[in-house]
C-alpha cells in the first residue's frame, strides 16, 4: 500500500481502477431497480427496452464509459502522488537557499550523495537538475558551461510533465466519443421501431427509446467534465512543481 501512495505505478493502478469501475457498476446493479430513472440513465437498466437492445446487460456503452471513467481517475492519481512527491523533494532544502551562501567544490559530493537516488527518467526534477549540474561542472570545471546544459536541460523537463497527460487527454475525448456513438446507436433502434409502430408498437415506447439514446451522451459529459477538471487541477500542481524547482540556485 506505501508504494500505491508514495509514487504509485500506473500499470497496477489501471488494475485497480478497473476494478473499482466494476464494483461500481456491480453497487448500483443491486441498488437500483432496473426500470427506474437512475438505472435507465446512469445504466441503462431497462428491463422493459431490453428486447430491442443489441446489447446484453451489464455489457452496455454507459458501464464501458464507467470503465474508462475509472480508468481516468486512476491516472489523475497517480499524476497526483506525483506533484505531491515533486513538491515534497522540492520542500527539503536539498540546496542552501541563502543568498549570502556560495557553494565550494568540496561541498559538491555530500550534495550528489543525497540526491543521485532521488530521480529516474521521469520523476524527480530537481534531483536531476541539481545531479546534472554538479556533474556537468565538475568534468568540465566551467560555470558557463554547466549553465547552458542546465538550460537545455530544463527546455527538456519543461514538456514533460504535458507529455505525462497524453493518456487523459485521450480518455476525456474517446468518453464523450462512445457517448454520441451510442445514443446514434439508440436513435437508429428506435427509428427502426417506426415502421412497426402503425401496427403494434406503442408510440410511447419509441419517444421512450428516444429518451434512452440520449443518456448515454449525458452521462458521457459529466464523465468527460469530471475527468477535465481534476485533470487542469492536478496538471496545474505537477508544473508548480517544476516551475518551483527551476527557481531554486542550483550548484554552478
Amino acid at each position: 500500500m506505501k508504494a500505491l501512495w508514495d509514487l504509485p505505478k500506473r500499470l497496477p493502478i489501471l488494475g485497480l481502477s478497473l476494478l473499482a469501475g466494476v464494483l461500481f457498476i456491480a453497487v448500483l446493479s443491486w441498488v437500483l431497480k432496473p426500470g427506474s430513472g437512475a438505472a435507465v440513465v446512469i445504466l441503462d437498466f431497462n428491463e422493459v427496452m431490453a428486447p430491442n437492445s443489441p446489447f446484453v446487460y451489464p455489457f452496455m456503452v454507459q458501464n464501458l464509459m464507467h470503465l474508462l471513467f475509472f480508468v481516468g481517475l486512476g491516472e489523475v492519481y497517480c499524476r497526483w502522488r506525483v506533484a505531491e512527491r515533486e513538491h515534497a523533494i522540492n520542500g527539503e532544502a536539498l540546496l542552501p537557499e541563502d543568498y549570502r551562501v556560495i557553494l565550494q567544490d568540496h561541498d559538491l559530493p555530500a550534495i550528489r550523495a543525497r540526491v543521485a537516488d532521488r530521480y529516474d527518467a521521469e520523476h524527480g526534477f530537481l534531483p536531476s537538475l541539481i545531479d546534472l549540474c554538479i556533474l556537468q561542472f565538475r568534468a568540465s570545471r566551467s560555470v558557463d558551461q554547466t549553465v547552458s546544459v542546465m538550460n537545455s536541460s530544463l527546455e527538456l523537463i519543461d514538456h514533460r510533465p504535458d507529455l505525462r497527460y497524453a493518456m487523459l487527454r485521450y480518455l476525456v475525448w474517446v468518453i464523450p466519443t462512445i457517448g454520441f456513438i451510442g445514443t446514434v446507436i439508440g436513435i437508429a433502434l428506435a427509428m427502426g421501431m417506426i415502421v412497426p409502430a402503425a401496427k403494434d408498437q406503442p408510440l410511447g415506447a419509441i419517444a421512450q427509446a428516444l429518451g434512452i439514446a440520449f443518456n448515454t451522451t449525458l452521462v458521457a459529459l459529466v464523465e468527460s467534465a469530471i475527468l477535465v477538471l481534476l485533470m487542469n487541477l492536478v496538471q496545474a500542481r505537477e508544473e508548480s512543481a517544476l516551475n518551483r524547482a527551476v527557481i531554486i540556485p542550483l550548484p554552478t
